[in-house]
C-alpha cells in the first residue's frame, strides 16, 4: 500500500489518535469507508463493476498507483482483466440465462445459472459452493468447475447469497484481508474489541487501544519490553516445547539399553528391570551391562563423555527453572486486583480513587520484570550484562516493596494518620518504582543501539 495512500480519516470517523504519536485506532466502518473510496477511484477509471476493481485492488495490496501503472502498461483492457481472472478467456456467446434443465452437479432438473465463463449449475448448488468456500475462510471465490479460474465479483457472490449470516462473515474476510496485506494496521487483541490500530510504522513498539488493551504492534502479544520479539517467540517456543520436558527425562532417568525406552530409578537397588512388556530387559543402573553378565559384582565403571553430557544437561535444565521461576512468579501477579480494597473500612473512597494509578504502576513493573528473566536467560554473561542485572535487582526490590504496601500494609493499617502516612509511602514508591524502571529500560535501549548485548539462542 503507497504511503500517499494510507488511511487518512477526520476524528468524527474515528475513536482519534492514541498516546503513541502518530497511532490511529480505527473502526470496522472507517475501513469500509476507505475501502470504498478507493474502489470508487479506480471504477471511474477502468469502467467495470465495484466487485471486479475490489478484486483488482486485493491483487495489487490495495496499491491504487500500482494498479493504475500495469493497466496502463496494457494496451487491451480485456487482456488486463483477463489477466486477473476477472473476466473469461473464452470470449464466445453463450445462451441467455437462466437455461431450464438439468443441473450437472446435483443432477436435479431446474433453471440453471451460472458466470461469464458459461460454466452452469442451479442456484442451490452455487448458493452451498459460495456458502462453503466463505465459511473455509476464503473472501475470493472461483467458479465451480476446477478447470476454470475466472473470480466471482461481489455482485454475483450477493446475488446467490442470501443468508444474512454467511455474507456479514465475507464481509469480515474482506475487510480483514486489507488490514493483513498493510504492514502498518493490526486488529486490537482485546476481548470482544473489533478496533484496529494504525500505526505509523511497523517497528516494533506498544500501542494502546481505547479499551484499554496494550500491546506489541509488531507481534501483536501484551508488551513485552526489554525482551524483544524475536527473542520472546524463542522462549514462548522453548516453554512449551517438548525439548525441556526431554531436558528433565535426560537429567533424571536413563534408557534401557535393549528398547530404549526411559527408566526411571526410583529405589536404592542398582538392579533394573525394563517395565516394557515386550521388553523385560534387566541391567546394571551404574554400568548399563546386562543384569545376566554382571550380577552382583562390584561396579566401578566409569564414561567420563556420559557423566559430562548428564552434568551438563543438569545445568542447563537448572539454569532454565531458575528463569522460568521468577518469570512466572512475576506473571502469576501481573494482573493484581484491588476492588477489595473499597470494602475495607480503614480506607476512603478517595484513597481507592489514587489507588489505579499506584496499581498500573505496579502491574507495569511487574510485567517489565517478567520480561526482564527472559532477556537475562538469552543474555550472554559480561560487564555490560552485571550492569543489566544490577538495574534489575534495584527494580525487583523497589517493586516488592510497593507491592508489599498495596497488598498487605494498606489492608492491615489502622488509624488516620497510620493510613495517611502509608498513602505517601505509596505515592512515593511509586514515583522511585517509575524510576527505577526508566533506568533499566535506558540501558537496554543504549545498549542495543551501541550493539553491546550478546544473546545465546539456543
Amino acid at each position: 500500500m503507497d504511503s500517499d495512500d494510507d488511511i487518512q480519516l477526520n476524528d468524527s470517523d474515528s475513536d482519534g489518535e492514541s498516546e503513541e504519536k502518530g497511532t490511529q485506532i480505527l473502526s470496522f466502518a472507517d475501513l469500509e469507508t476507505k475501502m470504498k473510496d478507493a474502489i470508487s477511484e479506480i471504477q471511474d477509471i477502468l469502467e467495470v463493476k465495484p466487485g471486479v476493481c475490489r478484486i483488482l485492488l486485493q491483487k495489487h495490496k490495495w496499491d491504487k498507483n500500482s494498479l493504475l501503472e500495469r493497466f496502463y502498461e496494457h494496451p487491451d483492457t480485456n487482456e488486463f482483466l483477463k489477466a486477473a481472472n476477472v473476466i473469461p478467456e473464452d470470449s464466445e456467446t453463450f445462451p441467455e440465462l437462466p437455461v431450464p434443465t438439468d443441473c450437472d452437479i446435483c443432477c436435479m432438473p431446474g433453471e440453471l445459472t451460472g458466470l461469464a465463463c458459461g460454466h452452469l449449475a442451479c442456484i442451490d448448488c452455487w448458493r452451498a459452493y459460495i456458502s462453503d468456500r466463505i465459511n473455509d475462510g476464503k473472501c475470493e471465490v472461483e467458479c465451480m468447475t476446477g478447470e476454470c479460474m475466472l473470480l466471482m465479483e461481489d455482485e454475483k457472490v450477493n446475488f446467490y447469497i442470501t443468508d444474512p449470516i454467511i455474507l456479514e462473515k465475507r464481509r469480515q474476510l474482506i475487510v480483514n484481508s486489507y488490514v493483513e496485506i498493510n504492514k502498518c494496521l493490526r486488529w486490537c487483541p482485546g476481548k470482544n474489541c473489533g478496533k484496529i490500530i494504525k500505526a505509523a510504522h511497523s517497528e516494533p513498539h506498544l500501542v494502546q487501544c481505547s479499551c484499554g488493551t496494550q500491546f506489541c504492534f509488531f507481534c501483536g502479544n501484551d508488551g513485552h519490553e526489554p525482551v524483544s520479539c524475536r527473542l520472546l517467540k524463542l522462549w514462548e517456543k522453548k516453554c512449551l516445547d517438548d525439548s525441556e520436558t526431554a531436558n528433565w527425562i535426560s537429567v533424571h532417568t536413563k534408557d534401557c539399553p535393549k528398547c530404549l525406552a526411559p527408566i526411571e530409578k526410583i529405589s536404592g537397588c542398582n538392579r533394573m528391570l525394563c517395565r516394557n512388556p515386550s521388553c523385560k530387559f534387566q541391567f546394571c543402573w551404574m554400568c548399563m551391562r546386562d543384569w545376566d553378565v554382571h550380577g552382583y559384582s562390584p561396579c566401578n565403571s566409569y564414561d567420563p563423555k556420559k557423566e559430562k553430557d548428564r552434568v551438563k544437561n543438569r545445568a542447563n535444565l537448572d539454569r532454565y527453572l531458575f528463569y522460568y521461576n521468577r518469570y512466572k512468579g512475576h506473571g502469576d501477579t501481573v494482573e493484581t486486583k484491588m476492588e477489595v480494597l473499597q470494602h475495607h473500612s480503614q480506607i476512603s473512597w478517595a484513597d481507592v480513587q489514587y489507588l489505579p494509578k499506584a496499581v498500573e504502576t505496579l502491574s507495569t513493573c511487574r510485567r517489565t520484570m517478567m520480561n526482564t528473566y527472559i532477556f537475562a536467560f538469552y543474555l550472554e554473561h559480561n560487564n555490560h550484562a552485571e550492569m543489566f542485572e544490577a538495574n534489575q535487582r534495584d527494580l525487583e526490590m523497589a517493586t516488592e516493596q510497593l507491592s508489599g504496601f498495596l497488598e498487605q500494609d494498606l489492608l492491615t493499617q489502622s488509624g488516620q494518620e497510620k493510613m495517611k502516612t502509608l498513602i505517601q509511602n505509596v505515592q512515593d514508591k511509586c514515583r522511585y518504582v517509575e524510576h527505577r524502571r526508566k533506568i533499566l529500560m535506558d540501558h537496554v535501549v543504549e545498549g542495543t543501539e551501541q550493539d553491546v548485548w550478546v544473546f545465546r539462542e539456543e
